[in-house]
């Protein structure tokens, strides 16, 4: 499964300040690592936020948001958002996730 290039590109634009960031193939695409935790991803055309379980709910009745599956269930925690919306606020979330939680 490949992923959008472009749309990794402009993860890693929105990331370049951010300390500690690492990539990882994963899940079909490629993982931004905080502190050794995911944040965000990029998989097929779709962003992927990591969130806390709390958030997502919330997240999910926010526009161009779905729940990530892998394969038939949901994948805890990830929602994946399209990227025509304003990814900022998203990529900012993912980063903030991932940094509340303890280092890897």
């Amino acid at each position: 499964m490949a992923y959008d290039e472009a749309l990794a590109e402009r993860v890693r634009s929105a990331l370049s300040g951010e300390d500690g960031v690492t990539e990882r193939k994963m899940f079909g695409g490629i993982a931004f690592m905080v502190g050794g935790n995911m944040a965000l991803g990029v998989r097929e055309s779709d962003l992927m936020v990591r969130l806390g379980a709390d958030d997502v709910e919330d997240a999910l009745v926010q526009p161009h948001t779905r729940q990530a599956m892998m394969g038939e269930r949901p994948m805890k925690g990830i929602i994946l958002v399209s990227p025509e919306t304003d990814l900022g606020a998203w990529i900012a979330r993912g980063v903030a996730h991932a940094r509340g939680l303890p280092a890897k």
